[in-house]
C-alpha cells in the first residue's frame, strides 16, 4: 500500500459519507472531506499531523500570497495528485527490502514483537508478565489493518517515549504536545490542515526531494550506539515531521481477517514487526512548528517541548500555548505565532473563529498513563495592547493558582487533625476547580479581547466577575468537598473552624486584593 496514492485514511464527506480516501482526495471540492474519521484519538491527532506534513514538505506555499489564494480555493484535485506521485516512492507502508515508511532501511535482524506493540499505551513485558494489565488488557489487538498500521507506526514515531536502553525518544522529546489550529463553523479538512501549514521561507526548508535528509529511511538508519547525535543543521528542516527515533521493520502480512483495531474487514492483516534499538538521536534545540515549547530566559539551555501533563490542559495553559507566558516561559508553536502575527487579519470576519486544539499523551517514561486534548479560543490581539492584555490575563490565573493553593489547605484542615503530616494525591481539588471556572475565564478573556488599543487599566467588569467567580466557587467546593461524607463520620467544629479561616484568607491574598483595587470594589461590599 502507497500512503500517498491508495485509499487507506478513514474519513467523512460533505455528503455525509464515511470512507476511506487518499491523501490527494483531501482537495476535492464536489463532494468535499470535512474531517477524518479515525478509531483511535492518538490517530486521530496523528493523521492530522501526517497530511500537515505532506502538504509541508510536497506543496508549501512560497509566501503568504500563495497561502492565501490556496486558503481561498484548494488546488485542483488532479495537480495535487501529480505533485503527490512524485514523491510517492518514499511512502510505500511495506517492502522486502529498501525504503519503507518510517521503518528500518536494511534491519536483518532485531526482536519480533506483536503488532499491539507499536501502540504506546499496550501494556509492556513485565506488565503483561506480572499480570498488572487491569484496565488496557494485552492480547487484545493479535492482526490490525495495512491502515491501523500506518497510522500506529506514525503515532509512535512521532511521540515515542523512551523506551529501554537504546530506544531513543521523538525529535520533540517522549509525549509532546500538539498544537493545531482549528477553523470554526464546520470548514472542509482543507482548511483544518492549511491552517497549519506554513510557508517555505518561514521554515528555511530549501529543495524538496525524496532523499533520507527529508525522509530518513530512504538510507540506511544513521544509528546511535555510540551516541552519535542529530542536530537541527544535520538534516533538512522537514525532517521534523518525519522524525524516526525507532528502528522497526515490518513483517509479512497474514490472513485476512477483522482488523483488532477499527473492526474493518482487511484481506491482509499484520500481527508482527521487528524492533531494534539505537536507532536516530535527535539532540539540540530542535522547534518543532506544531509543538509549543519552553524556552530559558538565558539561552543556556535547548528549548524543551511542552508535555502532556497529569491533570489535563486548561486554560491555565491558555496564555503559553496561544501567545507567550513570560513566567514560565513557554511559547505557542511556530503555526499558531504565524496565525497570529501574519495571517489572522488576512481572514474574512466570518472565518476568524479560530480554536486551538491541544492533544498528547501524559507519559510517565514508558508508561501512558493518560491521553488529554483540549479546545480553546485563538484570539486576535493587535500589537499595541498585546502587551497589556497578557498582563491582565497573567493577573487573572496568578490570583485563580492562590485561590487553589488556599483552597487545598483548608480542605486538608477541614479533614484531617494533622493537615501537615498527611501525604496523598488532591489533585482532584485542583482539578474541579479548573473545571468549575473555566467558562468564566474565556467569558473575561472574551471582554478583554474586544478592547480597544487605547486600554491601560483592567476593565472593572472583568476584575468584579473574576472575583466573584473565584470566591462563589472556591467557597461551593470547599463546601463539596468536606461536607459529601456520611453526616456522622464528619467533624463539623472542624470543618465550620476551616471554612472560616478560608473565607477570612481569600481577602487577604495578594492577587485578590489586587483585582479588588481594579474592580473598584468599596471596604463594605468586599465586607459584605
Amino acid at each position: 500500500m502507497n500512503l500517498l496514492m491508495d485509499n487507506w485514511i478513514p474519513a467523512v464527506r460533505a455528503s455525509g459519507v464515511l470512507e476511506r480516501i487518499a491523501p490527494w482526495q483531501i482537495s476535492d471540492r464536489d463532494d468535499p472531506v470535512i474531517e477524518i474519521a479515525s478509531s483511535r484519538p492518538d490517530f486521530q491527532g496523528a493523521l492530522y499531523q501526517f497530511l500537515i506534513g505532506v502538504l509541508q514538505s510536497i506543496v508549501p506555499p512560497a509566501n503568504q500570497d500563495e497561502w492565501f489564494e490556496h486558503w481561498q480555493s484548494p488546488p485542483d484535485l488532479d495537480a495535487l495528485k501529480k505533485s503527490f506521485e512524485k514523491f510517492a516512492a518514499a511512502f510505500e507502508l511495506f517492502s522486502n527490502q529498501g525504503p519503507a515508511f518510517l521503518q528500518d532501511f536494511d534491519m536483518p535482524d532485531g526482536e519480533q514483537k506483536y503488532i499491539a506493540s507499536l501502540l504506546i499505551d499496550a501494556p509492556g513485558g513485565k506488565t503483561l508478565k506480572d499480570n498488572l494489565d487491569h484496565f488496557v488488557k494485552g492480547g487484545s489487538v493479535s492482526g490490525a489493518c495495512e491502515s491501523c498500521v500506518a497510522a500506529a507506526i506514525f503515532t509512535l514515531q512521532t511521540n515515542a517515549p523512551s523506551g529501554g536502553v537504546g530506544h531513543r525518544v521523538g525529535l520533540r522529546g517522549g509525549g509532546p504536545l500538539t498544537t493545531l489550529l482549528r477553523p470554526g463553523d464546520n470548514p472542509i479538512l482543507w482548511r483544518k490542515l492549511w491552517i497549519n501549514v506554513l510557508c517555505s521561507e518561514d521554515l528555511c526548508a530549501g529543495p524538496l526531494a525524496v532523499d533520507h535528509t527529508i525522509f530518513p529511511w530512504m538510507a540506511p538508519t544513521r544509528t546511535s550506539e555510540k551516541g552519535l547525535a542529530i542536530l537541527p543543521g544535520d538534516v533538512n528542516p522537514l525532517q521534523m515531521f518525519w522524525g524516526m527515533p525507532r528502528r522497526l521493520r515490518l513483517e509479512s502480512e497474514t490472513k485476512s481477517g477483522r482488523c483488532d483495531l477499527c473492526g474493518q474487514h482487511a484481506e491482509a492483516l499484520y500481527s508482527t514487526y521487528r524492533t531494534k534499538n539505537y536507532g536516530m538521536n535527535y539532540e539540540g534545540p530542535w522547534v518543532h512548528p506544531l509543538t509549543p515549547y519552553r524556552f530559558d530566559g538565558k539561552n543556556q539551555n535547548p528549548p524543551l517541548s511542552l508535555k502532556g501533563q497529569k491533570g489535563g490542559l486548561g486554560y491555565r495553559h491558555w496564555l503559553g500555548l496561544t501567545w507567550i507566558d513570560a513566567d514560565s516561559g513557554d511559547r505557542a508553536a511556530l503555526n499558531v505565532h504565524t496565525f497570529n502575527h501574519q495571517r489572522f487579519n488576512a481572514l474574512e470576519e466570518t472565518e476568524k473563529n479560530v480554536r486551538l486544539w491541544c492533544f498528547g499523551y501524559d507519559m510517565d517514561n514508558m508508561k501512558a498513563r493518560c491521553w488529554y486534548e483540549s479546545e480553546m479560543p485563538v484570539l486576535r490581539i493587535s500589537e499595541e495592547y498585546r502587551e497589556v492584555f497578557i498582563s491582565f490575563v497573567c493577573t487573572l490565573i496568578e490570583a485563580a493558582r492562590e485561590v487553589i493553593k488556599e483552597l487545598r489547605s483548608q480542605v486538608k484542615s477541614a479533614w484531617f487533625n494533622r493537615p501537615a503530616d498527611v501525604k496523598g494525591d488532591t489533585s482532584m481539588i485542583d482539578a474541579s476547580f479548573w473545571s468549575a471556572t473555566e467558562s468564566s475565564f474565556y467569558d473575561q478573556l472574551d471582554l478583554l479581547g474586544r478592547e480597544s488599543n487605547e486600554a491601560r487599566f483592567m476593565p472593572a467588569i472583568v476584575a468584579r466577575n473574576w472575583l466573584k467567580t473565584l470566591r462563589t466557587i472556591s467557597v461551593d467546593l470547599f463546601d463539596d468537598w468536606t461536607l459529601s461524607g456520611n453526616a456522622e463520620d464528619l467533624d463539623m467544629k472542624r470543618i465550620t473552624k476551616a471554612r472560616r479561616i478560608f473565607i477570612g484568607k481569600l481577602s487577604k491574598i495578594k492577587a485578590m486584593k489586587d483585582l479588588e483595587q481594579r474592580a473598584e470594589i468599596t471596604k463594605e461590599e468586599i465586607q459584605a
